[in-house]
């Protein structure tokens, strides 16, 4: 006790403080995968390594990724070859034959190394490495997320939501400058509806089967040939900065993927939800089957990342926007109808139909983070006496 579930910053910036409040050795912490992707041929896991790098004591807080005092000498080299070789800028995503080729757990996220848009440092880089590699070997996800978390001395239990595939692929509405880039169909079939994806509109994965079975979405033919762009979360929100009119987000796979048995075993234990992004960041794991009746089965307290209507950090507004949800404290409370309280801002005065405690949720330092896992506790505590 307790199993917090991760995605983004907001998580792990929690996490940072809740060592002085829950048993490290007790805490078992879900990670997001749907933020993954495959660059150069190796698996970049960003929600599960920044748990991994912070609580080995070597995440760069200034950006909240990447390993602090890492070199990019890799990276500068590609970009200055890419350069001198006249390469288009990117993201380049592979052809549509290999988004659905090659290892399950990187479909419908696979990018060239050339023009790699996300800043990787050499010392992350190897990491990327190491993990793809005993992938290849036959291991799963979560058993290179245990090798890796030994290697780095984690006092805690850090596991991947699934060990199947489940990509976030964000929607851009008709006029955006998208692409139909992400999956293995061609652009003519971009206006039907994904084989069941949830498209993050609130809804449980259980709804998913009444999407159309129809063919997958996105492809690498350019935005002119497609009515609407499909981009991964990364691209639209590394390499674009967000900067896109949303129509919708999908967990591509999430209709197949299940949780892993130790994530099953994880969300019998009382649940904390950090202040992270509810669409992208906890909506991928949400949308896995079985999640939200777990949820519903065991104690939940969740922090929201709005103060009223005003988000802290990050896209969240306008996604949930995007996605039918009023973007305040009142529409995460909507999502997380499973929640059984809520740790909300003091300046937040939203009534809910569930026990609140309240505190400044700003987490600038670790004695921030602390006073919120405080705060959690105590929710917990109201909750089960």
């Amino acid at each position: 006790m307790p199993t917090f579930l991760s995605g983004g910053t907001g998580t792990p910036k929690l996490l940072a403080g809740a060592r002085d409040v829950f048993d490290p050795a007790e805490t078992t912490v879900v990670a997001n995968t749907g933020d993954d992707v495959e660059i150069g041929g190796f698996l970049v896991s960003p929600d599960l390594d920044t748990v991994l790098f912070d609580r080995g004591g070597v995440l760069d807080r200034e950006f909240w990724w990447g390993i602090e005092g890492d070199t990019h000498e890799t990276h500068d080299e590609l970009e200055r070859l890419a350069d001198r070789a006249g390469l288009d800028a990117g993201p380049r995503y592979l052809d549509a034959e290999a988004q659905t080729s090659g290892r399950d757990i990187a479909r419908w996220r696979r990018f060239s190394a050339a023009r790699e848009f996300m800043t990787i440092g050499d010392r992350d880089r190897a990491v990327h490495l190491l993990r793809t590699s005993l992938l290849d070997e036959g291991r799963t996800l979560t058993e290179v997320t245990r090798t890796l978390a030994d290697a780095f001395d984690l006092d805690i239990t850090l596991l991947p939501m699934s060990d199947d595939p489940v990509a976030t692929l964000i929607h851009a509405a008709e006029g955006s400058d998208g692409a139909e880039r992400a999956s293995g169909e061609t652009a003519s079939h971009a206006s039907e509806q994904s084989d069941g994806a949830e498209r993050a509109s609130g809804e449980a994965a259980s709804h998913a089967a009444a999407q159309s079975d129809g063919a997958e979405r996105a492809s690498g033919e350019a935005a002119s040939h497609a009515a609407e762009g499909t981009m991964h979360f990364q691209e639209f929100w590394v390499g674009r900065r967000a900067d896109v009119a949303i129509e919708g987000v999908e967990f591509r796979g999430a209709v197949d993927a299940e949780p892993t048995d130790a994530v099953r075993e994880a969300l019998c234990e009382p649940v904390i939800v950090g202040p992270s992004n509810p669409v992208t960041s906890l909506g991928p794991l949400l949308a896995l089957d079985g999640v939200r009746e777990a949820l519903r089965e065991t104690t939940v307290v969740a922090v929201s990342p709005f103060v009223e209507d005003e988000v802290f950090s990050g896209p969240a507004d306008d996604l949930m926007r995007a996605t039918g949800r009023e973007p305040s404290t009142a529409g995460v409370a909507e999502a997380y109808d499973f929640a059984d309280a809520f740790v909300l801002d003091s300046a937040d005065s939203t009534a809910l139909d569930r026990p609140v405690v309240r505190t400044d949720t700003r987490m600038d330092d670790d004695a921030d983070a602390a006073r919120v896992a405080r705060a959690c506790a105590n929710a917990l505590e109201a909750v089960d006496g």
